[in-house]
């Protein structure tokens, strides 16, 4: 019985975190395709505790890209993904 509620409470931790992130706004300066990567200018990303910066960062699916263009206003959410900062998310 501990067991099993202790997996439910981290299926709800690792639930909620995603549910709580939250687009952050950027500005495109990079647009990569072959490498399928974006740099982005961006505001504080507070899931990651990272300052505001520019900075390159790999996309989640190669079709985000074609969202977007250099010097293009932008809302993203971004999360570690295999140890890798990635844009998960464009708007």
């Amino acid at each position: 019985m501990v067991k099993t509620l202790s997996t439910f409470a981290l299926v709800l931790a690792i639930g909620g975190s995603a549910l709580a992130q939250e687009y952050v706004k950027g500005e495109v300066t990079k647009v990569d395709v072959k490498q399928k990567k974006l740099t982005i200018k961006h505001e504080p990303l507070t899931n990651l505790d990272m300052p505001a910066m520019t900075m390159v960062f790999v996309v989640s699916e190669p079709s985000l890209l074609e969202k977007v263009k250099s010097g293009q206003a932008i809302e993203f959410t971004a999360d570690r993904v295999n140890g890798r900062i990635t844009v998960t998310g464009i708007k």
